[in-house]
């Protein structure tokens, strides 16, 4: 059986493009298509050839490569997979759109709907470089809605991350979704039984991650927070923390490895599609105080793996992290939740499975 496996672009280094990742090694001998490709930003592919679109040819296109969203359907769909017999897809965007030949079975691993497309007030937000541009770019948006919609309808089977993300795809694009809750390496991530004295957050300094929540809370409380990542928000976020609050910026995977084992929570404060960062946090043995909506509602145990809070405020924060410190944690049970729900292993065996009761290739 002949397979492609099919990403939006390989441009930086997300939860999605991690998934895809594992898609790639898990099918070795499958060939890799995306729009555009910047090895030095986005996932490790060793010597895998990677076939790219018209897109990559375009000076500038892999740099500033939102400005390119009118292109991407196009591009996809000019891409020739008529000789494969089994199209997998990682896309919440565009790579959905690709053509496949009468007999093939397309399965698209939908990490979300269009979202820019859908929801393109908190895309503007998010991206404040563009606001500037809003009032055509909300006309090319919406012309873009019809071919989304239309371009949703190519895939046999869709496979969403989280049940939220399945509803959507069921509201937006009228198509049923099995809900597979994608895995992590959790080889990669060192369990600790001994806490270290801080809290951790660890996401872009964008606005939609609540960072701001979270700093205000511990602004009031005087706990020690690390937080790592960085992004556009960042040097307002440091002028309101206080002494007790730390930035770390970038950095590697073996620092947060480390950090993420050592922390005494991570704290996620955003409204995630799914949010890999609370599973990940799991399989260090830590627990998560997290808004108690989206892909953390299928991913942790109230009083086992974390705490939930009910509102995105500095106060509804508090009452997490005060619950969050009565609890008496098993982090060894923490660490099992993880690994039994949320490996490499439990992941492919049910996506194979789903794979042969749905996809049979003529």
């Amino acid at each position: 059986m002949k397979i492609a496996l099919v990403h939006d672009y390989l441009t930086q280094k997300g939860g999605a493009e991690r998934v895809f990742e594992l898609l790639c090694k898990r099918y070795p001998e499958a060939d890799i298509f995306t729009s555009l490709y910047d090895a030095q930003r986005t996932i490790d592919l060793g010597e895998r050839l990677v076939n790219t679109t018209f897109l990559q040819k375009i000076p500038g296109a892999v740099k500033y490569f939102r400005l390119m969203a009118p292109f991407y359907f196009p591009a996809f769909r000019a891409l020739d997979l008529q000789d494969y017999d089994l199209i997998v897809s990682s896309s919440t965007s565009f790579a959905k759109a690709v053509r496949k030949n009468p007999h093939a079975r397309h399965v698209c691993f939908c990490h979300n709907i269009t979202r820019f497309l859908w929801d393109t007030e908190t895309y503007l937000r998010e991206y404040g470089d563009y606001r500037y541009f809003a009032p055509l770019i909300k006309q090319v948006f919406q012309l873009m809605r019809k071919v989304d919609l239309t371009y949703s309808q190519e895939p046999d089977l869709y496979i969403a991350n989280s049940s939220i993300v399945a509803r959507r795809i069921e509201n937006i694009y009228g198509k049923k979704a099995i809900v597979i809750n994608y895995p992590i390496d959790t080889s990669k991530f060192i369990f600790a039984d001994q806490k270290d004295d801080y809290y951790l957050a660890s996401a872009r300094m964008i606005s939609y991650k609540r960072l701001d929540i979270i700093v205000e809370a511990f602004n009031w409380l005087g706990w020690r927070l690390l937080i790592s990542g960085d992004g556009p928000e960042g040097e307002l976020l440091k002028s309101r923390a206080l002494g007790n609050i730390e930035f770390l910026g970038h950095v590697t995977d073996a620092q947060r490895t480390q950090l993420f084992s050592k922390a005494q929570s991570i704290i996620v404060a955003a409204l995630e599609d799914y949010g890999l960062v609370p599973v990940e946090a799991n399989a260090s043995g830590t627990p998560v105080i997290s808004y108690g909506a989206g892909g953390v509602l299928d991913t942790q145990i109230p009083g086992k793996t974390g705490v939930f809070f009910k509102r995105q405020t500095p106060e509804s924060l508090l009452g997490a992290l005060q619950e969050a410190k009565e609890i008496s944690w098993d982090y060894k049970n923490i660490r099992n939740h993880a690994v039994t729900n949320f490996s490499e292993s439990t992941f492919f065996s049910k996506v194979e499975q789903v794979i042969d009761q749905n996809c049979s290739v003529h």
